[in-house]
């Protein structure tokens, strides 16, 4: 049993004016995967839709249908793989404490032996494997990230991710929507792709400011990402809309 907080924390590096940031609990990333998933699914359906020609009302009945039943699925399943994985975790941490309080001593060579194959000495191994089993709790902690890979204090937070990705999801896939309730036809296809585009942009900048990786990269894998199905799914609606089906 875990007795201390599951809450995340941060974790202070030697430099005063910094923080690692919490990237395990799941609520940056489905918000991330969510405005990304919103904008992408409901564009090409907005213009699939579009492409067919229909009367405005249509394009704006399909795209709120989208965004509506996409944000809530999104945030369900999202709120459900995360549940399980703590879920999982919290068994394997609850498997691991029976452990070490039934034979500490078996406990104890194990990691001391972990700490060798890591290149220390075996009289330097056993002496912090000791110190790190004289705390049940620092014990716990200490062959749940050595043994199964699991921090205790970052086990992650299903509503947290699931209530991001519905309102991440939303958000995305309420812009591609916004010019159907101004205008139509041609100018609300083009407004919807450069509003698209500009949003597929402000997601790979922030995701490449959050990775720290090239902000050109992301941009560009962004924008393919939205701009390829809308294409698709426009051209396909067009086909059906010209064969009169």
């Amino acid at each position: 049993m875990v007795t201390r907080s599951d809450r995340p924390r941060r974790l202070r590096t030697a430099h005063p004016d910094y923080e690692h940031r919490d990237v395990q609990g799941g609520a940056a990333r489905a918000a991330v995967f969510g405005v990304s998933d919103g904008l992408v699914s409901n564009m090409g359906l907005i213009l699939g839709v579009a492409g067919a020609d229909p009367a405005p009302a249509v394009v704006r009945l399909a795209g709120l249908a989208g965004l509506v039943s996409g944000a809530i699925s999104m945030a369900a399943g999202e709120y459900n793989s995360m549940r399980v994985q703590s879920e999982l975790l919290r068994y394997e941490l609850a498997v691991e404490a029976r452990s070490l309080e039934r034979r500490p001593e078996a406990e104890r060579d194990e990691l001391a032996h972990i700490y060798e194959m890591r290149g220390l000495r075996p009289q330097i191994a056993r002496k912090v494997a000791d110190a790190l089993m004289r705390d049940p709790e620092t014990a716990l902690e200490t062959h749940a990230r050595e043994e199964l890979g699991i921090d205790p204090q970052q086990l992650g937070s299903p509503l947290a991710a699931g209530t991001s990705s519905f309102f991440a999801f939303s958000l995305g896939g309420l812009v591609p929507l916004v010019p159907w309730f101004v205008t139509r036809g041609m100018a609300a296809v083009v407004a919807s792709v450069v509003l698209g585009i500009a949003a597929a942009c402000t997601v790979g900048v922030l995701v490449a400011r959050a990775t720290g990786g090239g902000w050109l990269r992301a941009v560009v894998r962004q924008v393919l990402f939205t701009l390829v199905p809308a294409a698709v799914t426009y051209a396909v609606g067009n086909l059906v809309g010209i064969a009169g089906v």
